[in-house]
């Protein structure tokens, strides 16, 4: 099965964007402050542990996307 050039692009697009947003919330996550993340003690919460498998999960399907996307692109750049 061959992509088109621009899915392809949005893939790979998808892949970047999917890093640079969870990237961007787990950064966020480490530093709240609201209580909702770490107890008064500092300890992680459900909260927490649960957001930061979303953010992991999101990391691997960004992953996988982008690289699907990728893979495209180069695949197109061979056919002549």
């Amino acid at each position: 099965m061959k992509l088109s050039r621009p899915i392809s692009w949005f893939l790979l697009a998808f892949g970047v964007w999917s890093w640079v947003i969870w990237i961007t919330f787990v950064k966020n996550l480490w530093k709240d402050a609201s209580g909702l993340a770490f107890d008064d003690a500092g300890n992680p919460t459900a909260y927490f542990w649960v957001h930061l498998t979303l953010a992991v999960v999101s990391f691997v399907l960004g992953t996988v996307i982008g690289v699907i996307g990728l893979r495209g692109l180069r695949a197109l750049r061979r056919t002549p």
